[in-house]
């Protein structure tokens, strides 16, 4: 899977980011002011270029997530401005430098943007294999009065029939492709 969205062409990869803008849109139809989880992408994964720009001319705030210091096991989402100084992570994936007083609960955000490898129609994410992003929305207490929603990005040829599915995987609310939007749980 990570082959196919390698092999897409820089001409395929940009016109999927503006439709991959386009079908955000549709799900997060009210930006001001929301706080949204999102990435910048690797490895072929969607570009999110198009909706940091989408987000800030609509007063969102966009969050990055940053490898926890501390656990090595957890995210962080650090607010994300056009200026922000970035580092590049153990991974080689670049992110925010750390600015504790930047940073976010994970259940005081409104949306996450997510990237996986694959997924299925019925919301479940097969990511790079850390369980990074399953470990920090578990943190989200099932009762809370806040949650975020989770929205995976991907191009529409990483979808498969079904997925294999652990006791620790936190399903996706929708599924994001520039060709559709999946909503699993409607």
């Amino acid at each position: 899977m990570r082959n196919l969205r390698k092999e897409l062409t820089p001409e395929e990869q940009k016109s999927a980011a503006k439709a991959l803008k386009i079908n955000i849109s549709q799900v997060i139809k009210d930006p001001k002011n929301a706080r949204v989880g999102t990435y910048i992408s690797n490895d072929g994964e969607p570009s999110l270029d198009y909706v940091f720009q989408w987000l800030w001319q609509n007063k969102a705030t966009p969050f990055l997530p940053i490898l926890h210091p501390f656990t090595q096991v957890h995210l962080l989402f650090q607010r994300y401005e056009e200026n922000s100084p970035m580092t590049t992570n153990r991974y080689g994936i670049l992110e925010p430098e750390l600015n504790c007083s930047h940073v976010s609960p994970v259940a005081a955000l409104d949306f996450i943007l997510t990237p996986l490898v694959a997924f299925d129609s019925q919301g479940n994410r097969l990511g790079m294999g850390g369980g990074y992003y399953d470990r920090t929305f578990a943190q989200i207490p099932p009762d809370a009065s806040h949650r975020p929603k989770l929205i995976g990005v991907a191009h529409q040829c990483q979808h498969l029939d079904a997925l294999p599915v652990a006791s620790w995987d936190v399903p996706l609310d929708y599924i994001v492709t520039p060709e559709r939007i999946y909503c699993p749980h409607r």
